[in-house]
C-alpha cells in the first residue's frame, strides 16, 4: 500500500474499510461504525444498508452508494450524502434521514402540524422530549404515516431545526 493510498484525498472517494481492523487511513469511520451508529442512535435495523456502498470524500463526508465501482473513485459525486464524521458528534443528513428514517425506532421526535411546520421554516422552539439530546429525526404524519422531515437538534429543552436553508 502507498503512502498515498493511507492518507484522505478530498478529491476522491474511498471505500470505508469494513471494520476498524482494516482500516489505512487514520481517523477515518469504518463501515461497521457507520451501520452500527445508525442502528444504535435510531434503531433502524442493521440489513438497511446491505445493499449500500459506503465512502469518504473528504474529511468525515460519509456517502452512500446503491452499487459499487472501482475503489478508489475520483469523481464529483456518488449517491448521497449520509452522515458527517471527524467531528465531536456525528450528525446524519437531511437527505440519509428523509431516505432510511422511515425506519427509525429510536430518537424520532413526532411533529404535530404547528410545530413541523416551523421546523421546515428553520424555526427553533421549545420542545418537551423525554429522550436522548443530539440529533433527533423529526417526523410528521403525512397521509396516515409517519414521514421523516429532517434532523432536528435536540439541547437543553429547545429543537433546533438543521433544515438546509434551500429546501425550506
Amino acid at each position: 500500500m502507498s503512502d498515498a493510498e493511507r492518507e484522505n484525498d478530498g478529491q476522491r472517494f474511498d471505500r470505508l474499510p469494513e471494520t476498524g481492523d482494516d482500516r489505512l487511513v487514520p481517523g477515518r469511520a469504518s463501515r461497521e461504525e457507520v451501520v452500527d451508529w445508525w442502528t444504535t442512535r435510531f434503531g433502524l435495523p442493521h440489513e438497511t444498508f446491505d445493499d449500500v456502498t459506503l465512502w469518504e470524500k473528504g474529511a468525515g463526508k460519509i456517502w452512500a452508494f446503491g452499487g459499487s465501482v472501482v475503489d478508489p473513485i475520483a469523481v464529483e459525486g456518488l449517491g448521497m450524502t449520509l452522515l458527517r464524521t471527524r467531528q465531536e458528534h456525528w450528525k446524519p443528513t437531511t437527505n440519509a434521514v428523509q431516505r432510511f428514517g422511515r425506519e427509525a425506532t429510536r430518537n424520532v421526535v413526532d411533529l404535530d402540524d404547528e410545530a413541523a411546520a416551523r421546523f421546515v421554516d428553520g424555526q427553533d422552539q421549545e420542545l418537551d422530549w423525554d429522550g436522548d439530546w443530539g440529533y433527533l429525526i423529526a417526523a410528521h404524519d403525512l397521509a396516515g404515516g409517519r414521514e421523516p422531515i429532517g434532523v432536528g437538534l435536540y439541547l437543553h429543552g429547545e429543537l433546533r431545526s438543521t433544515v438546509p436553508k434551500g429546501r425550506r
